[in-house]
């Protein structure tokens, strides 16, 4: 436990507090829970917002679109096709060290999408479709930039190329970060979002800078997926490893969501 102890207070309190591949980050319910904790921490305003640009879909609230970009390849292949690299970046290789015109070409990672998509959200020029799409993006890479795995190593493709065996069947270092941990709580969305909201509140910044803020998020999520321990030396993993790391997961998920909400009130909160 002195890893799991050394993990949490070193790289995820004070790097993520501070100021891959195409899968899936956190699976669906990760995405969903990251957006249960921001939408109760919305101003009027912001709720306002968020309720007109999303009064086509059929569920209009930021749970139910968290997961939106991770179904584009079923519902819109050709937008699916151009944003799959904005899920991720890959910065483990340079020692979690974010440089644009490195780790970045044309703007195709998640750091870079997250800046664009929050300012087309935040433009009042633009139609209410195109921001109501990138309010649907914004949601999910605050997510993804998040999961650690969606800032680690290029080789291994954020640790889809490191398989494991976990709880009996194989997988892979990737999945086991999006949803294979969780999933052994076996809670849905209500219960989870009590278990996230039971923790100890993330210190955040009252307000929003996302310049600089998505390239600190993806640098402090880099650093906790190549925190010694996160990949294992022995590929079949002891139930230590959850005991281990699921509370490092649980505290991402809960700080991406009091970030989520700062983002969103102060690109829709201001006129």
């Amino acid at each position: 436990m002195k890893i799991a102890s050394l993990l949490y207070s070193s790289a995820l309190v004070l790097a993520l507090t501070t100021a891959s591949t195409d899968a899936l980050a956190w699976g669906a319910q990760g995405h969903r829970l990251v957006a249960r904790i921001a939408e109760p921490r919305l101003t009027p305003q912001t709720r306002a917002e968020v309720a007109r640009l999303l009064a086509n879909e059929p569920i209009p609230t930021l749970p139910a679109i968290a997961a939106w970009a991770d179904e584009l390849r079923a519902k819109d292949p050709g937008l699916g096709k151009r944003s799959a690299g904005w899920h991720y970046v890959n910065i483990g290789e340079d020692d979690c060290h974010y440089e644009v015109e490195r780790n970045c070409r044309n703007g195709n990672c998640v750091v870079e999408a997250l800046k664009a998509q929050t300012a087309i959200l935040g433009d009042r020029s633009r139609t209410d479709a195109e921001r109501a799409q990138a309010l649907k993006f914004v949601v999910h890479f605050v997510g993804d930039i998040h999961q650690p795995m969606h800032a680690g190593y290029a080789h291994d493709k954020g640790g889809n190329d490191f398989q494991v065996q976990y709880n009996g069947r194989g997988t892979n270092l990737h999945s086991l970060w999006d949803s294979g941990m969780l999933n052994t709580l076996k809670l849905d969305d209500d219960a989870y979002a009590k278990r996230l909201s039971a923790l100890k509140a993330p210190k955040v910044a009252k307000r929003s800078a996302i310049a600089t803020d998505a390239v600190q998020w993806a640098e402090a999520s880099c650093r906790i997926a190549i925190a010694p321990g996160v990949y294992p030396t022995q590929r079949t993993l002891a139930p230590e490893y959850t005991a281990t790391y699921l509370p490092v997961a649980d505290a991402a998920l809960r700080l991406a969501g009091e970030r989520l909400a700062v983002l969103l009130n102060d690109t829709l909160g201001k006129r």
